[in-house]
């Protein structure tokens, strides 16, 4: 028997796969995020919270997945800042199967009508990235998870530092009731009450 790990989108229903919902119609314990456990309301499987402590939630997964089916509810895609990489890292790729979901920084660059193959997607949500500036600001197109204050100060940051050659785009909330996508200057940042649920794109002015 295999652990299951499910993308669940960036929040709505209705970006969620059938497949997700074929493998969580058959669970028997449902482990994820407190708002990805409510998409699925009508599961009777024990549904088991991830909070901070994750080697406590890899323990419980290690006790029970060989004899229950599991079921590991991820943000967005597996492959991306998710919970994924660390039951991938503690169980090995051969004990577990992907379902693969449509990611946050997929609905940013489609919301903008963009390309995104090109794009480097960086992770500033849980600390700030450790890269140079100045080979970022070689990127075309940079897609940046934030969500902290602390992110948003690094955007900033390096947004002043490449002075007038990109354009900054904050997406909040992607696919949810409080969706909101703006164009702003780094100075807007300084009083920006920005949403946990936020990725920013910095997109050279040439690529628009």
């Amino acid at each position: 028997m295999k652990i299951i790990i499910c993308g669940c989108g960036p929040g709505s229903p209705d970006y969620l796969a059938q497949a997700v919902h074929r493998e969580v119609a058959g669970a028997a314990v449902l482990i994820g995020a407190q708002r990805l456990l409510d998409l699925f309301p009508a599961s009777g499987a024990e549904k088991i919270p991830v909070g901070a402590d994750i080697d406590g939630i890899l323990r419980i997964i290690e006790n029970c997945w060989r004899q229950q089916r599991v079921v590991v509810l991820v943000t967005g895609d597996p492959g991306i800042s998710s919970l994924a990489q660390p039951v991938l890292n503690r169980f090995g790729r051969d004990a577990c199967f992907l379902i693969p979901g449509i990611s946050s920084v997929q609905v940013a660059f489609a919301r903008l009508g963009l390309d995104w193959t090109d794009a480097k997607i960086i992770d500033a949500h849980g600390k700030n990235p450790e890269y140079d500036p100045d080979d970022l600001g070689k990127e075309k197109k940079l897609a940046i998870l934030g969500g902290r204050q602390e992110a948003s100060a690094w955007v900033q940051s390096c947004c002043r530092r490449w002075g007038d050659d990109y354009q900054l785009f904050c997406c909040e909330n992607l696919t949810l009731p409080g969706e909101r996508i703006s164009e702003v200057t780094p100075e807007d940042l300084d009083s920006s009450a920005l949403s946990s649920l936020t990725v920013f794109l910095l997109i050279r002015r040439d690529c628009l």
